[in-house]
Parts: structure tokens; C-alpha cells; sequence
């Protein structure tokens, strides 16, 4: 069953959803209470939220005795990537270099954001390596 792009988006327009993305992706797989306690709302909330994205095909479960891990779907998360740079509006396709489109020049201020989103982007990038070295010791 193919899931529509924009009812994704819905599913993941929840911040809350957002966050059980981010925990997982994180941290690995984890049970519905560590995720409750990690973000600080009801089990039984995070099990509707852990539903709705099992729904979306965005998490998967696999039981485990008495335990159900949930974990990130890679390949649902990928088509999202795809999906956005599809619509990606700084004329990128995917390959996160700045290209100008035809029918419109940059002026300053798109090129200002786009420095710094990938200024933030530098960012994140520079923590994972700083967390992945530091681990390594």
C-alpha cells in the first residue's frame, strides 16, 4: 500500500510525532515508555502517535517478548527526502549546491537564508562528527 505525499506530511505535521522521529533516529530502537519518558507525555499518547506513523509507514515494530521496539522505517524516511527534493525551492535537486533557475536570478536575501541554512546544516554536521570521534576514543 503506497502512502499519498501529502498524507505524510499530515502524519508529520505534529510536532510530537516529529519528536518520536527524532528520538528514534537518535537513540534506535525504543519502547513506547522510554519514548513517553524521553519526551515527557503519556504512554498511552505516544502509542496513539506510535500508530499513526506505524499507519504512515514511517516506524516499524517488531515484538520482542514482551517488549515492541519501534525503530525508524529507512526506506519510508528516504522517499520522504526524495519527496522534498522534488519541491525543494532553492533549485538544489538533491545535490545541496545552489543552482539559479532560469526564469529567476538569486537576489540577497535568498542567497543571506540559504548561507545560512547551510551554515546551520554545517553545524549539525560538525556535532555528529565531533560525537562519532569522540566515540571512537
Amino acid at each position: 500500500m503506497k502512502i499519498e505525499p501529502s498524507e505524510i506530511f499530515k502524519v508529520l505535521s505534529v510536532e510530537t510525532r516529529v519528536k518520536i522521529i527524532e528520538l528514534l533516529k537518535s537513540q534506535g530502537p525504543l519502547g513506547a515508555k522510554d519514548i513517553s519518558a524521553a519526551i515527557g507525555i503519556t504512554t498511552a499518547a505516544v502509542s496513539q502517535h506510535l500508530k499513526i506513523l506505524k499507519q504512515a509507514a514511517l516506524v516499524r515494530s517488531e515484538r520482542k517478548g514482551y517488549w515492541i521496539p519501534y525503530s525508524i522505517d529507512e526506506k519510508a524516511m528516504e522517499n520522504c527526502r526524495q519527496i522534498l527534493t522534488e519541491v525543494c525551492t532553492c533549485g538544489c535537486k538533491g545535490t545541496g549546491k545552489f543552482r539559479e533557475s532560469e526564469s529567476e536570478k538569486p537576489n540577497l536575501e535568498s542567497l543571506k537564508k540559504y548561507e545560512k541554512e547551510l551554515g546551520n546544516e554545517l553545524g549539525i554536521v560538525r556535532q555528529k562528527l565531533k560525537e562519532l570521534e569522540s566515540g571512537k576514543r
